[in-house]
């Protein structure tokens, strides 16, 4: 019974990708906001979560305007979807300037250019985090860290969609503990996302001035390995139409003691990342539980 739901799924799938592809970019963005409509209705406990984050976070204290941000963030998920399935009708081009907006600090571009050296690349889940990977991918490799879908059908048509350019995905549970090592050996960027509750693998940093535990990896990673550190963001400012902008390089003094090292880190990325998600807020994903007692 299990293989014939993953056959069901997977069916319905490709009919989904296929109407993707071949229906016009705004139609298809239409239908995207409509499927988030529906979920919106029906999945009243990540609306109660979406609008208690917003509040929680201090961007908007009205519960009203809470929950609509919370709601427009869904829309922004949606089309993340489908502008994630269609980037290469907007990146394929050498010239990209109609659709990307630069602005990448010189100590970073550096280091992107420079042949012999790897980067760390940590972002969240705002924005358009998978164009940003395809269009970085002109530099070089970029090998990204993804979640395993529960169908492996559909999980390998996701795969191959994804290894797009030179964007490569690569799985967040894996028994190959010294895979995001390898990335930085051959001279590629690795990117990670940092901003989902990590549990008891996190660590406690403030974020948007509440606790919440953070991944420690890109922070472990940077210590240990010594590789250049950004924060980077890829904001919507228009119909396929992204920003792109990072920090400088994150220097952190060695102090001799590691955790304070790390805390130093997490929390210039943790501030980062509120910066750009106050630029605008329905950009960035409302509906994780970020902060849990």
């Amino acid at each position: 019974m299990k293989h014939l739901r993953h056959l069901i799924e997977y069916g319905l799938f490709r009919v989904v990708l296929f109407l993707f592809d071949s229906l016009p970019y705004t139609f298809t963005c239409k239908v995207a906001r409509g499927t988030a409509n529906v979920w919106w209705v029906f999945d009243r406990k990540r609306q109660i979560v979406g609008r208690d984050n917003v509040i929680r976070s201090g961007i908007e204290s009205d519960p009203k305007k809470a929950r609509a941000i919370a709601k427009k963030a869904a829309h922004h998920m949606a089309i993340v979807v489908v502008e994630s399935l269609r980037s290469t009708d907007f990146l394929s081009d050498e010239d990209t300037t109609d659709n990307i907006v630069l602005d990448i600090k010189p100590d970073v571009l550096a280091v992107m250019q420079d042949p012999e050296q790897s980067l760390i690349i940590a972002s969240g889940h705002f924005g358009n985090w998978e164009v940003a990977g395809h269009w970085v991918s002109r530099f070089k490799p970029v090998a990204g860290i993804t979640r395993a879908m529960n169908n492996p059908l559909i999980e390998s048509m996701v795969k191959k969609r994804k290894s797009r350019f030179r964007f490569r995905p690569i799985p967040k549970h894996d028994s190959n503990t010294g895979r995001f090592l390898e990335v930085l050996e051959n001279k590629e960027f690795l990117a990670l996302l940092f901003d989902q509750h990590a549990g008891d693998y996190g660590m406690m940093i403030d974020f948007f001035g509440h606790p919440a535990s953070t991944f420690k990896t890109p922070a472990m990673l940077h210590l240990v390995t010594r590789t250049p550190l950004c924060f980077a963001s890829c904001r919507r400012i228009g119909p396929r139409k992204f920003e792109i902008s990072t920090s400088n390089l994150i220097h952190q003094p060695r102090s001799g003691n590691k955790n304070e090292d790390l805390r130093g880190i997490l929390g210039s990325l943790n501030r980062d990342l509120e910066a750009a998600i106050r630029k605008d807020p329905t950009q960035y994903l409302w509906g994780h539980r970020r902060w849990r007692d």
